[in-house]
């Protein structure tokens, strides 16, 4: 499906979960891009928007070619290839760690601890688990 843009996008997407209007559905976003998507869904839907933070896992010689991603709970997903270009585990726990870093200095700019926690608990309890690929895995590194 082509959209001329990202808020065609949201309004189509919007009509196909209109049966979540008045619900008070949680719509999370990806910061950029995405928000202004979100922003629309959570208006049409009279819904709440967060954003979910997300960083990528650099290569180690090459910090463009990402060979992974990892989100603000500690869930990663490592590309199968990541190895092959010098992802090696002691590597990918250190930029792991990183990038968590850089995450939770985004986060705590962003909002109090207090509501932190509650949405990070809100969201963990509305988000519908998915079947991820088997190269995915949970990895806390904490």
């Amino acid at each position: 499906m082509v959209f001329a843009n990202r808020h065609q996008a949201a309004e189509r997407l919007a009509t196909a979960l209109a049966s979540y209007k008045g619900q008070h559905p949680l719509i999370l976003a990806i910061p950029r891009g995405a928000v202004p998507m979100g922003q629309q869904l959570a208006r049409a839907l009279e819904g709440e928007l967060d954003v979910v933070l997300v960083r990528k896992l650099r290569a180690p010689f090459n910090p463009e070619f990402a060979i992974g991603s990892i989100d603000e709970s500690g869930w990663t997903y490592v590309a199968d290839y990541a190895e092959s270009v010098g992802g090696t585990p002691a590597y990918l726990a250190q930029e792991r760690q990183a990038q968590l870093d850089v995450i939770s200095l985004s986060r705590a700019r962003k909002t109090s601890p207090a509501r932190r926690h509650q949405e990070t608990t809100r969201a963990v309890h509305a988000v519908a688990p998915t079947d991820r690929p088997r190269r995915t895995h949970r990895h806390r590194g904490r």
